[in-house]
């Protein structure tokens, strides 16, 4: 037991057994229940994988507080990595996912995204329907007004102008596009793959009389077509893998006219890695999330120009904390549609995502880029910050 904590990184953390055997302090920050022989096997052999699927079965148990358990053993074990012995980095090493085909990509997104949009809605904001990192101006913002002044501060960085033209590359629920058609007069073309969400978008766009301003078309990035004034994304690129970038950098490359703006919007490292085994088979199939210099390459590739880079890492995890908040308030409802494990995964997903933000495991990066020869931009970034972007009567 004391080896297994040892490998671990020593967090301040206790492993427990079934037996009641011990590892770890006993006062510490909660404590790791594994309960039967063949479990500890499995966690033994395959970690990253076991863990999730343990924890969901109910044979792992995390007593205390999920997502500061989960931030301590992070923390050690991001301390000690490269400590275990060889043979064991070998079995537990992940694999890459690089990128997807087109048919594969409509797979893994239908996987994650067609789940139901009535499930998304139980835990995303009211607002806009966004499941991607949040704004938060003050520590008191609700989520609802920190999605939409995550919307303002992309439409501000954009600056977006009445008549203008953007395509969207993957948009969700929508709610960017509406934002920016209803409050900057755009023009907006954006695509997405998943059915279900684009049925929520485009009655949405209907309620609100925006059919006119906004299209919502079924289709693949890669087969995007036509020019724009801005071209936007918000959470796409980690389905995309670096793979794929040269096509991604060629279609902004096309699209884009030589005075345009665009913005890329994506969870990333600090570092290259591959994404969570568990992650990448039970929630995530086909995502990856690039190192810096991984996606400073997708810019380089398009002969783009480099604007301005802001990493919003903690406001991330601000969000999906108040994702897992409303998840558990509606967590009788989600076992209901689905099951006792489907929720536990997703509890886990939620709270494990929270404190690898927070152990700066992962970024988010926002990156506003041009193209070479656009100089008609502005001397500073005033205008971002003229005023709050948090509506007050959200």
């Amino acid at each position: 037991m004391k080896k297994l904590h040892t490998l671990c990184g020593s967090p301040p953390v206790q492993i427990r057994l079934w037996d009641g055997a011990s590892a770890g302090p006993s006062s510490g920050e909660g404590i790791i229940e594994i309960r039967d022989r063949s479990a500890l096997l499995r966690l033994l052999r395959q970690p990253e994988v076991a863990f999730g699927d343990l924890y969901s079965s109910g044979r792992l148990v995390v007593h205390g507080d999920l997502t500061q358990v989960l931030f301590h053993l992070m923390t050690a074990m991001g301390r000690g990595a490269g400590d275990a012995p060889g043979l064991l980095r070998w079995l537990w090493r992940n694999r890459p996912a690089l990128g997807s085909n087109q048919a594969a990509a409509r797979g893994n997104i239908h996987h994650h995204y067609d789940l139901g949009n009535d499930f998304y809605a139980l835990w995303l904001d009211r607002a806009a329907m966004q499941y991607t990192c949040a704004y938060f101006e003050s520590p008191d913002n609700t989520l609802e007004q920190a999605q939409l002044a995550k919307l303002e501060h992309v439409c501000r960085k954009l600056r977006l102008e009445p008549g203008q033209t953007v395509i969207e590359a993957g948009c969700g629920w929508g709610g960017l596009a509406r934002y920016m058609a209803r409050h900057y007069g755009v023009r907006v073309r954006a695509y997405n793959i998943s059915r279900e969400q684009l049925a929520f978008a485009r009655e949405k766009a209907r309620e609100e009389g925006l059919q006119d301003r906004v299209e919502y078309i079924e289709d693949d990035y890669r087969n995007i077509s036509g020019h724009c004034d801005r071209f936007v994304s918000v959470g796409m690129l980690e389905h995309v893998g670096p793979r794929n970038y040269a096509a991604l950098a060629e279609v902004m490359r096309r699209s884009l006219h030589p005075r345009g703006l665009g913005l890329i919007h994506s969870i990333g490292r600090n570092r290259p890695a591959p994404v969570n085994g568990w992650i990448q088979k039970r929630i995530f199939p086909g995502a990856y999330v690039p190192g810096i210099v991984e996606l400073m390459r997708l810019f380089e590739t398009g002969s783009f120009s480099v604007l301005d880079v802001e990493n919003l890492r903690l406001h991330y995890a601000r969000t999906l904390d108040h994702w897992l908040a409303r998840f558990r308030a509606h967590r009788t409802e989600v076992v209901r549609r689905y099951d006792e494990p489907f929720a536990r995964a997703w509890e886990l997903y939620l709270a494990a995502s929270s404190a690898t933000f927070r152990s700066s495991g992962l970024q988010l990066f926002q990156v506003v880029f041009a193209p070479p020869g656009n100089n008609t931009l502005p001397n500073d970034r005033r205008d971002l910050y003229r005023q709050a972007a948090t509506p007050k009567d959200a």
